[in-house]
């Protein structure tokens, strides 16, 4: 496996096993990976193979039973639930699968809540931070209205602009494309490549293989166990797109 130039992200021999019932499922097995600063990295793998959990340990919201998790030079499995939050909020910024966005507040005030809660940005400015951000996402004009008045893709875009709100060098996106039309898609992977030209590191969870194209390097978790296959970025036209070559395993 390609170790990074400047490791950001490493995870060594880390497993994690649920207890469900009496039953024991592994979802990490002994996983090995290093993620270099400004690299944009896909996930992939089928379901139920470990994806979340790989993003989850990386944010510090699970704890491995094995191994260590060093994210910028903190062992984030050593943090305890208070420590590892406030870390998380001004290093990850996390696109949730379910957007996880308060049903009572506006979609401006959603993506305020992390620069609240971190003390980011000075306190008047985080309104004109928040409607920036969605206007990035497009969807400025849509500020004011609570999540329940938007449809799913919107709402995806919106925890996408909340991901942004603290400027946090990482951004772990859980099927961040997921809700959206192909257009949308597309514009939020260029909006992603923007911050990876911008220095900020990537880890996006995906089962679009032409979307997963389009990074720099491609991780597949099946039953637990880590594939990387570096290569090189398709173009982001999508009939190029669908012609391009499938990526073999490395060694």
């Amino acid at each position: 496996m390609t170790r990074p130039a400047v490791p950001l992200i490493e995870l060594n021999a880390v497993s994690k096993t649920y207890s469900t019932g009496g039953a024991a499922f592994t979802a990490l097995d002994a996983v090995d990976l290093t993620v270099g600063a400004g690299e944009f990295l896909a996930v992939v793998g089928p379901s139920g193979s470990g994806k979340s959990t790989l993003l989850n340990v990386v944010a510090g919201i699970d704890r491995p039973t094995d191994g260590r998790v060093i994210v910028d030079g903190v062992e984030v499995q050593t943090l305890d639930e208070n420590e590892a939050a406030r870390w998380r909020g001004r290093t990850v910024g996390v696109v949730f699968q379910f957007f996880q966005l308060l049903p009572t507040l506006s979609l401006a005030d959603n993506v305020m809540l992390p620069m609240d809660f971190c003390g980011v940005h000075r306190r008047k400015d985080r309104p004109r931070v928040a409607r920036e951000l969605l206007d990035r996402v497009g969807l400025a004009d849509q500020a004011d209205k609570l999540p329940s008045e938007t449809s799913g893709g919107q709402q995806q875009r919106v925890a996408i602009a909340r991901a942004l709100a603290n400027d946090a060098p990482i951004i772990l996106g859980d099927e961040p494309t997921g809700n959206l039309d192909s257009e949308a898609a597309a514009a939020m992977m260029d909006l992603f490549d923007d911050l990876v030209g911008s220095g900020r590191t990537i880890l996006m969870v995906t089962h679009d293989r032409d979307l997963a194209l389009r990074t720099r390097r491609i991780v597949e978790v099946r039953d637990g166990a880590v594939t990387d296959t570096p290569h090189a970025p398709a173009t982001t036209s999508p009939a190029v797109n669908a012609a391009a070559p499938t990526p073999t395993a490395g060694p």
